[in-house]
Order: structure tokens, then C-alpha cells, then sequence
């Protein structure tokens, strides 16, 4: 008797082991970061914005929840230099541990990934995703794909760029009738970058049929509208990820 019960036991505690674990690969999340590094026509250079994805990969990361990085390419992916210059505590956390750097130094790429491995996904911005994200059709797919499978679709300052051209299976754009926010026309006025990236973000996201607002420059604001997560700018990114952190973890 003792024996049976002692295997019982043993066979309850292997279950209670796998389900936890399948609980934590269900909340697995994917960082996408631009591969492109060049600014227009011009002789600046560009790339992904460190902070972008250094503020939400900590969040999930502190809420024990597992984030890997891709890119469109995979490989090293291009930073943008401007975002080295800060002061922030949280890219000097990220850098100096190897093994978070070592994601954007290795990114995965993301046409090599299933969409059914991830519970969301979240688009870092920087304005090298101006130029790349809009028409990767492996980005589309895969944002589709884990947004109909009940995922989350996430994006911040310039990385909305991604949602321009997701489409569901019904043919609708994922962003329609959806509250949204970016990077808006006022702040890309003031860093002088207007006429240099290939469109407005605001003004695109508008036409997809989304509802756009904005907070005033450099404020945080994250807007949640179901599973669709958006915010506005580089102050916004350690709220998007605490957003995403709620939606996983409030079952």
C-alpha cells in the first residue's frame, strides 16, 4: 500500500512538473528588431532602438517569462547609435550580461520561427523598421498567424510600422477599429526626421482604419485594446512590457 502511494505521489509531481512547464512555453514572448540601417537617402545611419527592447524584455524577464529576439535578416542586428549615447541603467544591465546581449548580437530570423512556439510578439521600433517591416510578408504571417491563435500582437514607437499590412483570414487589416498609438507627426517634427522616413506613421495608421491618439511629446502612453498593445514612444517601452506582462499573467 505504502508503494502505491508512494507512486501516485510520484506520478502526480511528474504531471504538476509538466503542466508547469507547458504553462511557461505557453508564455513565451518574441522581441522583432529591424534589420535595416540606413536613414533614407541620407549618410546617417540607423537600426533598432536599444531601449525599445532593453525596457520590455526586462519587464517579461522579471516576471519569469522567457523572450527570445529575432530580426528580418537574423544575425547581428543594426542599432541605432543615438540610442547608445543614454543614460540608462537598463541597457547597462542588458549589455553587461551576456547572456541577454548576445540576442541582438544572434538574433534569430524571424521567417525561421513558428508563430504556435510564442504567446506574443512584440515590435521594438527605431526608424529602421520604416523602411523593413511594412513589407515583410514572414512578418505579416507570423503576426496573423499568433494573433488568430488567441496571442498577443505588440508594438512600440516606430515598430506600429509592422501592423500597417497584417491581414487576418477574413481579409481585414488586424489594425481596424482597433485604438492605437506610435510615434506621431509632432515628435517626428522635432527630430527633424519628416521628410527623410517614407511615410507618417500616424497618418498611415489612420488610413488603415485604426484609431489613433497621442499623448503630448516624450510622454509615456500605451494604449491596450484587447490583444493589441501599442505605445507611442521610446518613454512608452517599460510600460508596454509591464502591459504585456498583465495580459499573460491574468488568467
Amino acid at each position: 500500500m505504502k508503494l502505491a502511494t508512494r507512486v501516485i505521489q510520484l506520478g502526480l509531481a511528474a504531471a504538476l512538473t509538466l503542466s508547469s512547464s507547458f504553462a511557461i512555453a505557453a508564455e513565451k514572448v518574441l522581441i522583432v528588431v529591424t534589420s535595416h540601417s540606413q536613414m533614407g537617402t541620407t549618410s546617417e545611419k540607423t537600426g533598432y532602438w536599444l531601449g525599445e527592447v532593453t525596457h520590455p524584455y526586462k519587464e517579461l524577464v522579471d516576471a519569469g517569462i522567457e523572450v527570445d529576439i529575432a530580426s528580418i535578416a537574423g544575425g547581428k542586428a543594426p542599432v541605432d547609435e543615438r540610442s547608445l549615447a543614454e543614460a540608462d541603467t537598463v541597457n547597462q544591465w542588458f549589455v553587461a550580461d551576456s547572456k541577454h546581449n548576445v540576442k541582438l548580437q544572434q538574433t534569430l530570423k524571424l521567417a525561421d520561427l513558428k508563430a504556435s512556439d510564442y504567446k506574443a510578439v512584440l515590435f521594438a521600433g527605431g526608424h529602421g523598421t520604416m523602411w523593413d517591416f511594412p513589407q515583410d510578408k514572414a512578418l505579416q504571417q507570423f503576426a496573423a498567424d499568433l494573433y488568430q491563435n488567441n496571442g498577443i500582437v505588440a508594438a512600440v514607437c516606430h515598430g506600429p510600422a509592422a501592423l500597417l499590412n497584417i491581414k487576418l483570414a477574413d481579409g481585414s487589416y488586424l489594425i481596424a477599429g482597433k485604438q492605437v498609438t506610435g510615434f506621431s507627426n509632432t515628435e517626428e517634427d522635432q527630430v527633424k526626421l519628416t521628410h527623410v522616413v517614407p511615410f507618417s506613421l500616424q497618418d498611415q495608421l489612420t488610413k488603415r482604419g485604426a484609431s489613433y491618439s497621442a499623448a503630448a511629446n516624450w510622454q509615456s502612453k500605451v494604449v491596450v485594446d484587447q490583444r493589441l498593445v501599442t505605445g507611442q514612444n521610446p518613454q512608452s517601452a517599460a510600460a508596454v512590457g509591464q502591459a504585456l506582462v498583465k495580459l499573460l499573467t491574468t488568467k
